[in-house]
């Protein structure tokens, strides 16, 4: 199942042409993602209690279209894969039903602690799961 994100691009998230600069694709998909984790009662303040972090650890993305100054953008979060300590997400992003970017995102949960990697609470791996397994 795909979690979707809205989200307005401002003058910071472009150059000096209007035109969104390739690595800001990454922030809004950043955010979408954190989205996707709060709606599954994940919030920062429960996964930092928990003593986890997530990092990225592998991005694989196609720009195929640019967004503007001032559009609005649907970001989506779809699940494809979780293990014991990551998980991969597909993202994408929208503009009035035209692609304009495909990633796989990889995410790394490690230990507050010391940065090491560590596997993700069994909650989170079943909610993760289980969006994979709905249609």
């Amino acid at each position: 199942m795909s979690f979707a994100h809205e989200q307005r691009v401002y003058i910071e998230d472009t150059d000096a042409g209007g035109i969104v600069y390739y690595v800001n694709y990454l922030k809004f998909m950043e955010r979408a993602r954190t989205e996707l984790m709060r709606s599954l009662g994940f919030g920062k303040n429960r996964i930092f209690n928990d003593g986890v972090m997530f990092v990225v650890r592998d991005v694989q993305i196609k720009y195929l279209g640019s967004a503007m100054l001032d559009d609005l953008i649907r970001v989506t979060a779809e699940p494809l894969e979780v293990r014991g300590a990551r998980f991969i997400v597909r993202q994408q992003v929208w503009r009035l039903g035209e692609l304009l970017t495909d990633a796989n995102v990889e995410c790394a949960s490690v230990a507050r602690s010391n940065q090491l990697p560590i596997r993700m609470p069994a909650d989170m791996r079943e909610q993760l799961t289980a969006l994979i397994n709905k249609e």
